[in-house]
């Protein structure tokens, strides 16, 4: 493989350069080489600014063996080339750093690493590059912000007692929230709106659509500058699906949609009842034939489950509407052409977001490469059907646990093939892991049910 970085005469590229000439006139000190692991986990390498023209030619090196899901020990080599159109300046007080977003190469091979999210995304724009579109996609991330112990550790006490939009004094988390925006507007992201959620102690900052690799690029970020601006106001941001009981979890509802070459948005049609071209339809039928085994990526840990269930603004039904939120996918209401879009409500903001975007592309675009009819929307609130209803109507559910999830994952091809053997090898593997280690737990609400019981 080539570097992307250096022109055939062995120079840097114009963008490489002027990310050089940036470093310098901006005084950055340090660069965070950055990438994730197979379960999401934002990895760096931070390297001194003087060797950010070294970056770019030979890349850095480092262990790959060490990296969760990567490669063996005795195959542990790996190097990583930075993204030059990723970097941007860190908002922090102390110093003047940099990131950028990393591809992982494999140094046996010298191509790109399989087992490399962000790889795995590129194949799947790849694909829809030859199909002709480019793919835009906008998440909602919420979180919560909690109160940190004396020891500072993280408790699940709440800072405020606010409600969905509620201001001062009510939120009392407007400050952090404020200051997150002016760190993330300060690395270019666009930030279209932010509120306090329906939960206490609940957030949401919602950023601009992009191309889906700028997108999970961003997502990436937000997360690591949400939760360093939080614990520099001595709160602790966490987007765990469920840290409380019995109240409304954390998701990260994703937009997305397929624009052509030439730039017109592929899911609109001024004609339809819905404006949903007959593309649009057939990708949200895509994505709702593989929603269980999307689940699994899009929701990856056993706490995503109890998020999941009826009653708390989550979607657990495999429908769509252009209506109603209790449906798995919404086709949002749509001001002009280019803004027609489709909503997949079911991720949350634990999850890869190279990877889950990676599930949801192909997803969709095998139900456009199959010319998949979807079935009529639903318009009724779902939560109120009974199980004869559902039935009625075709409605299945999504996977009640994680376990559920892998099992569906493991029986669609489609999905499968989207990840690569690697990535699913090492995530069932993890999550298998991770689900038994649940299964064979005792939790305090077991002991408090039965142990005086029985």
């Amino acid at each position: 493989m080539t570097n992307p970085n250096v022109t055939p005469d062995g120079g840097l590229t114009t963008a490489a350069q002027a990310v050089v000439d940036e470093i310098e006139s901006e005084g950055v000190d340090f660069l965070r080489l950055q990438f994730t692991d197979i379960l999401g986990t934002v990895k760096n390498v931070a390297v001194p600014a003087s060797q950010a023209e070294k970056a770019f030619t030979e890349g850095i090196y480092f262990d790959g063996s060490s990296i969760e899901g990567f490669v063996r020990i005795q195959e542990s080599d790996m190097r990583l080339v930075p993204d030059p159109a990723t970097f941007a300046i860190l908002p922090w007080r102390d110093g003047k750093s940099a990131r950028l977003m990393c591809d992982v190469i494999d140094t046996s091979t010298g191509e790109p690493f399989t087992g490399d999210p962000r790889y795995v995304l590129k194949q799947a724009l790849a694909r829809a590059d030859d199909m002709g579109y480019q793919v835009n996609a906008a998440p909602e991330p919420e979180f919560f912000l909690f109160e940190e112990g004396e020891d500072g550790t993280a408790t699940t006490t709440t800072n405020d007692a606010g409600g969905y939009f509620d201001v001062a004094p009510k939120d009392l988390a407007s400050d952090v929230r404020r200051d997150i925006i002016y760190g993330l507007e300060n690395m270019d992201f666009e930030i279209e709106a932010s509120h306090h959620e329906v939960a206490e102690g609940q957030h949401e900052i919602n950023f601009k659509y992009d191309d889906a690799l700028a997108t999970a690029d961003n997502v990436a970020t937000f997360r690591m500058v949400v939760r360093a601006i939080a614990a520099e106001h001595g709160y602790h941001a966490t987007f765990m699906p469920k840290p409380i009981a019995r109240i409304n979890g954390s998701g990260m509802h994703t937009h997305v949609s397929l624009f052509t070459e030439d730039g017109e948005n592929a899911f609109h049609d001024d004609d339809d009842e819905f404006n949903l071209s007959s593309t649009a339809h057939s990708f949200l039928a895509g994505v709702l034939e593989h929603a269980p085994a999307i689940t699994a990526i899009c929701n990856p840990t056993v706490n995503s489950y109890k998020r999941l269930v009826p009653g708390y603004e989550a979607p657990v039904y495999v429908a769509w509407s252009d209506r109603n939120r209790s449906a798995l996918i919404r086709k949002p209401a749509a001001r002009v052409p280019a803004a027609s879009r489709v909503e997949l409500r079911s991720p949350d903001p634990s999850c890869n977001p190279y990877l889950a975007l990676a599930v949801i592309i192909h997803a969709g675009l095998d139900g456009v490469e199959r010319d998949l009819e979807a079935p009529d929307p639903v318009r009724e609130n779902i939560y109120e059907f009974d199980e004869a209803k559902r039935e009625e109507y075709g409605i299945d559910t999504l996977p009640a646990n994680l376990g559920q999830a892998l099992d569906a994952l493991q029986d669609d091809e489609v999905v499968r093939d989207a990840l690569g053997e690697h990535v699913v090898e090492k995530f069932v593997a993890a999550k298998t892991q991770e689900y038994d280690e649940f299964r064979v737990d005792v939790s305090q609400w077991e002991l408090d049910r039965y142990l005086e019981t029985f």
